[in-house]
């Protein structure tokens, strides 16, 4: 009977614990909202510091899609790339594609043979209606274009990577999956 008596008292000394922490941290989120209300700080209109020379501007849709869209010289861009640089890059997107002749779609389709196939055209890969609406051929181009930032190139498109900013990294890339392919793009 005092065996049972004393596992009784650990559990009623393990609430009393647990309790005391609770309040604790209740007590300190009460007292921190308290200064809040107490100690009302205004924030000003206007800066009190400013840069003379910057104006604030606006960017639209059209100026992003315009700027990831820039014209380059693809052949000076791809002379950039290295191929064993490119699947070391790859590893980044390895976490979602796969670029293997019998390769199977992942979270992103399989890119073996994608340089030269129709954007949206994996038949056994759901792609979103952006990506099926896009539907042009995979170039040097706009391959790099998709690959600086891909939700600007293609609005509403669910791969969710940053870019790679890097020209050597974009080119060295393409060069990589257009060698992961049963018959690779010849360069420009």
């Amino acid at each position: 009977m005092s065996l049972g008596f004393i596992k009784i008292m650990d559990s009623f000394e393990i609430n009393k614990i647990i309790a005391a922490i609770l309040l604790t941290a209740l007590i300190v989120i009460g007292i921190g909202k308290f200064t809040d209300i107490l100690f009302h700080v205004e924030k000003p209109e206007q800066s009190a510091y400013k840069v003379e020379g910057l104006a604030s501007t606006t960017v639209s849709n059209t100026d992003v899609k315009e700027k990831v869209v820039e014209k380059v010289d693809i052949g000076q861009l791809l002379a950039m790339g290295d191929l064993a640089h490119g699947e070391k890059v790859f590893k980044k997107c390895s976490a979602c594609h796969m670029v293997k002749s019998d390769g199977k779609n992942m979270i992103g389709p399989n890119l073996w043979g994608v340089i030269g196939r129709q954007a949206g055209s994996v038949s056994d890969y759901k792609y979103s209606k952006a990506m099926v609406a896009y539907g042009k051929e995979w170039a040097f181009e706009n391959m790099n274009s998709y690959l600086i930032k891909p939700q600007a190139y293609i609005k509403g498109t669910k791969m969710a990577f940053a870019g790679l900013r890097k020209e050597k990294d974009r080119a060295s890339v393409i060069l990589f999956m257009n060698s992961k392919s049963s018959s690779p793009k010849p360069l420009p």
